[in-house]
């Protein structure tokens, strides 16, 4: 689609909600995914895209196929030996209530023509999904799901994780494939963080991002100190060796070749069967020593899983039941500001401690004012909290205290409270902002997020190193990073001569990212990593993009005025300019090849097919119907 092929570009249109949704969902997908560090629970994420799928179900226009709704969060980091899936590692649709489960029960029976199926419960565990390979009953690959096609090879650390077998047992095939969730048990996440505590170090957030970094760093020897878990879920290759029946066969016929799997998993004929052993897990969730946020439902058949296929991302067969997010109720004692990299003012509930989920909770999100106001939040408030997918908590909305009296209405500042700017908000924008580009609070958001993961990944300059640097006064431009010495590093306090060296060299090797990921690292206003791509797919260089006017940026599939606005706007900045001549001095490359366009490679781009007759294994549903999604 084109931003103009549908009239809806205006502000607040569709094409432009359309377009705030993309941004947002592949922002939370790269926090995830691949800086394991959700700022979002799994139920507003999945609110997210619900909408996002309504949209493109009632405006076909606003699809493509890079849509969120059409693929995998995640991304392989160049950091390890990239792998390809000769099978995609999908997602899973979701179910939040007994009525979106018999819905999904429905539309698989429809498209089986009636026929009943059994299907398989499995606990949905918390962790990080890898693929397995062994050859003669040894292993020999260990990957993540990256982004569906291609992951990162951790086979290395994958050997540390003490119930993956590195040699099978039992009559196992030549060639195995299978898959798993990796997880960090719940005794060794609360004995690292009252380590953390006792170092008077900031503890980590949650066993999932914990235990996802733990997997996708480079030292082996940190998974085998973490006690690092996996439960083995599906058998997907068995090479030249015939496949079992069913899933529930494929599970004991893992088990048998010494894999770990879980034993609470179950086979039923009805949805009744089902939602009993839903409640009685849901009454049994912190009884393991791992997390699980709900049941995994699975077609048994595996002739009928394979009729059944794929609608986008996510296997018709197969879907997520989601246990309900945890609430509790507490005082909100002051709502402070915090200046986000872009000039976000986020307002954030100061709370009067309380335990949700296990955890004890004092600050939770509260988004932006209209959503303060929709909800009618107060300071003085009691509070009704949310805690899932054990990410920042949010505020639900007040508890009616008849007889008590309230506070008055929260108002957004008027001037920047790091740096007393005066504050600007635009109509169309649902965030207050700061316009100060010299923003103290903003750089340093800013500089956190050129060295994460998913952008520069400079590995050892974490939140307190950025800190200290800027208070040091060795970096006060993100360029600035590529100038840090030896000595100077050294010489701060804690800082070792092995972090310093580490730090040094992947700064040297950050500088051979790709174009799109300096372009998500720079922070340009609306440019998350889908943009990045789209713009990397479109120019060859940097100075091309910094070039390049409105009317042409739109003409770019998935970017609009808005977005070609601030582009436009951030690289006619002179404090940008400096920062792209510093990272060109520096020795970042800014540039690449791009590959020319082969139609020849896309033969039925644009061809309609209409499908007759009868299909040997499976009816024309799966095919002739458009994809569905819940």
């Amino acid at each position: 689609m084109t931003t103009s092929s549908s009239g809806n570009d205006q502000a607040g249109g569709p094409a432009e909600r359309a377009k705030q949704l993309r941004d947002e969902l592949w922002f939370h997908n790269e926090r995830y995914y691949n800086d394991d560090a959700p700022v979002i629970s799994d139920g507003q994420y999945d609110a997210l895209m619900q909408e996002l799928r309504e949209l493109e179900a009632e405006y076909p226009e606003l699809r493509s196929a890079s849509s969120p709704t059409q693929l995998i969060g995640g991304s392989a980091s160049d950091r390890f030996p990239q792998v390809q899936h000769p099978i995609p590692m999908f997602s899973l649709a979701n179910a939040f209530s007994r009525d979106g489960l018999e819905a999904w029960h429905r539309r698989v029976t429809d498209l089986l023509d009636g026929q009943p199926f059994r299907m398989v419960a499995e606990l949905k565990i918390d962790g990080l999904a890898v693929r397995l390979v062994y050859r003669g009953g040894e292993l020999v690959l260990g990957a993540t799901r990256g982004n569906g096609q291609t992951g990162e090879d951790v086979t290395p650390n994958l050997r540390e994780v003490r119930s993956i077998p590195h040699q099978l047992v039992g009559d196992f095939p030549s060639e195995l494939e299978v898959r798993g969730e990796v997880y960090l048990p719940l005794d060794s996440f609360r004995r690292m963080n009252e380590e953390k505590e006792r170092n008077g170090e900031q503890p980590y957030a949650n066993p999932r991002n914990t235990g996802a970094g733990t997997i996708r760093q480079l030292d082996p020897e940190v998974v085998r100190d973490r006690n690092m878990e996996i439960w083995v879920y599906s058998l997907n290759d068995t090479g030249n060796a015939p496949m079992p029946d069913g899933h529930w066969e494929a599970l004991q016929r893992l088990e048998s070749y010494g894999l770990r799997v879980n034993h609470l998993n179950r086979i039923f004929d009805t949805i009744d069967e089902v939602c009993d052993f839903y409640d009685e897990m849901l009454h049994r969730r912190h009884d393991w020593n791992y997390e699980a946020d709900g049941l995994v439902l699975k077609v048994d058949s595996i002739a009928w899983q394979n009729a059944l296929g794929v609608a986008g991302r996510e296997p018709r067969w197969a879907i997520a039941y989601k246990f309900p997010a945890e609430r509790a109720n507490t005082r909100l004692l002051d709502i402070v500001i915090n200046v986000g990299r872009t000039g976000s003012l986020n307002p954030q509930a100061i709370l009067d401690p309380v335990v949700v989920s296990g955890a004890t909770v004092q600050h939770a999100s509260l988004h932006n004012e209209e959503d303060i106001h929709r909800k009618d939040i107060r300071i003085g408030d009691m509070v009704e909290i949310e805690r899932a997918g054990d990410v920042i908590p949010h505020v639900i909305a007040p508890v009616d205290m008849p007889g008590e009296e309230r506070g008055p209405i929260f108002r957004m500042p008027e001037r920047c409270p790091e740096c007393d700017t005066v504050v600007v908000k635009v109509e169309e924008d649902a965030m207050h902002r700061c316009p100060n580009e010299g923003c103290p609070a903003q750089f340093f958001e800013l500089l956190k997020h050129f060295v994460s993961r998913s952008a520069m990944d400079i590995d050892g300059l974490g939140e307190r190193w950025c800190r200290i640097l800027i208070d040091r006064g060795l970096v006060s431009d993100v360029s600035h990073i590529y100038n840090l010495t030896r000595e100077q590093l050294t010489e701060l306090d804690r800082m070792g001569d092995k972090l310093a060296t580490r730090i040094l060299e992947n700064v040297e090797a950050s500088k051979k990212r790709p174009l799109a990921r300096v372009l998500f690292a720079l922070g340009i206003l609306h440019v998350g990593a889908e943009v990045a791509e789209l713009l990397a797919g479109r120019y060859a260089s940097i100075d091309e993009i910094a070039a390049a006017g409105v009317d042409e940026l739109t003409e770019i599939d998935g970017i609009g005025p808005r977005i070609a606005e601030s582009i436009v706007n951030y690289f006619a900045t002179e404090r940008n300019q400096e920062t792209i001549a510093g990272l060109r001095e520096a020795g970042v490359q800014m540039w690449q090849q791009l590959a020319p366009i082969d139609d020849a490679a896309q033969p039925w781009k644009g061809q309609t097919f209409v499908i007759t007759g009868t299909l040997s294994s499976m009816t024309r549903k799966p095919w002739a119907e458009p994809p569905r999604h819940r």
